[in-house]
C-alpha cells in the first residue's frame, strides 16, 4: 500500500473527482459540484490514489460544539477496498483532526453501509443515533471514537 497518495482537494478537477467518489459511495446525499465547493470552503476534503487512479476521497468537518468534536469520513471505491486504503485515509483524517484540537472523534455511515460500519467499529467508534433526514427514507448512524482505556 505504499503507493497511495492522499492530496488536499485544489480545484475544480480534484473537486469533481472528490463529488464522483463521495457520489458514489452516499447516493442519497450526493452533491451538486457547487455544493462540493461550498463544503470544500468549511472543511478539509482529500483524493486518494494509486498512482493516477482515484481509489477514494475523506472529509475532516471543522470541530463543533462544546466538546469540540471533529467528524472524519473515508470513502474507498468498492472495487479498492480491502487493500489499507481507507485505513490510511481514516489515520491521515484523524490526524489532520487531532491537528486542529478535536475533543472527540465522530463519523458518520448510511446504515446500508454494513462495510462502513464494520470499518468504524473495528477502530473503536461506538453508535450513538440512527435517524432519518426530514422528507428521506435512508437511514444514518452517527458514531462517535470511544475514548481510549487508561
Amino acid at each position: 500500500m505504499t503507493d497511495l497518495r492522499i492530496e488536499t482537494v485544489d480545484g475544480d478537477a480534484m473537486l469533481r473527482q472528490w463529488r464522483y467518489v463521495h457520489n458514489a459511495i452516499v447516493p442519497p446525499a450526493a452533491m451538486s459540484l457547487d455544493e462540493v465547493r461550498e463544503r470544500a470552503a468549511r472543511h478539509r476534503l482529500c483524493n486518494a490514489y494509486v498512482g493516477d487512479e482515484l481509489v477514494g476521497c475523506s472529509t475532516v468537518r471543522a470541530p463543533e460544539g462544546e466538546d469540540r468534536a471533529v467528524t472524519v469520513i473515508a470513502r474507498v471505491l468498492p472495487g479498492h477496498r480491502g487493500h489499507g486504503y481507507g485505513a490510511a485515509l481514516y489515520e491521515d483524517g484523524l490526524a489532520h483532526a487531532r491537528g486542529v484540537g478535536a475533543g472527540a472523534v465522530e463519523t458518520c455511515v448510511l446504515a446500508v453501509n454494513e462495510e462502513g460500519l464494520a470499518f468504524a467499529r473495528a477502530r473503536g467508534f461506538v453508535e450513538t443515533e440512527r435517524y432519518t433526514l426530514d422528507g428521506e427514507s435512508d437511514v444514518w448512524v452517527d458514531l462517535r471514537l470511544a475514548p481510549a482505556a487508561d
